[in-house]
């Protein structure tokens, strides 16, 4: 598979800079800029899991989310430019219901057909479960109620206030788990294998694959989100399935990828690590951080969200916590979030 990314890259990167000089049909270089996104985003991802050999499963796991949603922030931070308001609401959207149904929902499946049942640290789990009532119920759901009832600019004023605590919050949970209270929630069984591993790159290696990476994302998400318009006048896709589907799922391939790795490792403590850890920085850190973004484009953006986009995360968000936290999984717990997130694409796709 890696070989495969490889030649992605190397054949890919050159033909969205050709494709886009040259003015190509919008339909092949949709395809070619999500597959280049998508080989750019395994190679982001096995440089974090280098850097994450030495740094543990936390901050592996954190590393690996935030340079992971580094390319769905960059595509956001472009459509908002563009003025695709919608388009960057569903995608965020998209992100909670991808890494909570669908990346915890293939990583426990599959590393379920392999292991009969798989631990991880449930200290963990539960304190990502309280965050996540908050981040959705709390600053997603409650905002819509009073939200109704006011003016334009009263809805941007709540946004902004919502935002700087949101990432308040998240910045004092990472000051929580990662330096007051690391290594006091430990569980005996740490669920993975003893063996030592070789990083695939060195860490100036890895920061330097990361950096050009993301240069390059940068370069093609900006042309990517120019084929939207087209694309789903072609296709019959609305703006919300544009995001919640299609952008969650390219942004987001990094931690897809390496979440289900991990847990055909069985090393759960790195998958739910990703999978929840992800979810809680688009909510709690990147969706505030593009409301403030947007504050310096012409159309300002609103932490407000439709009424499906709302009950969707909601009903994932729960679903995730009732499964999640006992502190192990099997393959059956897996199909039951894939069906969840199914469920929910058929219903934004004929909407």
């Amino acid at each position: 598979m890696g070989k495969i990314f490889t030649a992605l890259v190397f054949i890919g990167v050159p033909l969205s800079v050709i494709g886009s000089l040259m003015h190509w049909s919008s339909i092949l270089m949709f395809i070619i800029y999500c597959l280049t996104i998508i080989a750019l985003a395994s190679f982001m991802g096995r440089a974090t899991e280098s850097l994450a050999i030495v740094a543990g499963p936390r901050i592996g796991g954190l590393l690996n989310a935030t340079f992971g949603n580094a390319v769905e922030l960059i595509i956001s931070i472009f459509a908002l430019k563009a003025g695709l308001i919608e388009v960057v609401l569903a995608s965020l959207t998209g992100s909670v219901l991808g890494n909570l149904l669908l990346v915890a929902g293939l990583s426990f499946f599959v590393g379920g057909v392999k292991y009969k049942r798989q631990k991880y640290n449930v200290y963990d789990a539960r304190h990502n479960s309280g965050l996540l009532m908050f981040a959705v119920i709390v600053a997603f759901v409650i905002p819509e109620i009073f939200t109704s009832s006011m003016t334009e600019g009263q809805t941007i004023s709540l946004s902004i206030g919502i935002s700087v605590i949101m990432i308040t919050l998240y910045l004092a949970a990472l000051f929580f788990k990662l330096v007051t209270h690391r290594g006091v929630y430990q569980t005996t069984d740490e669920g993975g294998t003893e063996e030592h591993e070789v990083p695939e790159w060195g860490k100036v290696s890895a920061v330097i694959v990361l950096l050009l990476a993301t240069i390059a994302v940068a370069y093609i998400s900006e042309n990517l989100v120019h084929t939207f318009e087209e694309v789903g006048e072609r296709f019959g896709w609305s703006e919300l399935f544009i995001g919640v589907i299609i952008v969650a799922i390219v942004g987001n391939a990094a931690e897809h990828a390496s979440a289900i790795l991990m847990a055909m490792k069985n090393k759960l403590d790195i998958t739910v690590e990703i999978a929840m850890g992800s979810t809680l920085q688009i909510a709690m850190f990147v969706a505030p951080l593009l409301v403030l973004i947007s504050l310096f484009f012409p159309t300002a953006m609103p932490l407000v969200f439709t009424m499906p986009e709302l009950i969707s995360m909601a009903t994932a968000v729960l679903l995730t916590i009732v499964i999640t936290n006992d502190g192990e999984t099997n393959w059956f717990e897996g199909i039951t979030l894939l069906a969840a997130y199914f469920i929910m694409g058929i219903g934004f796709y004929l909407l």
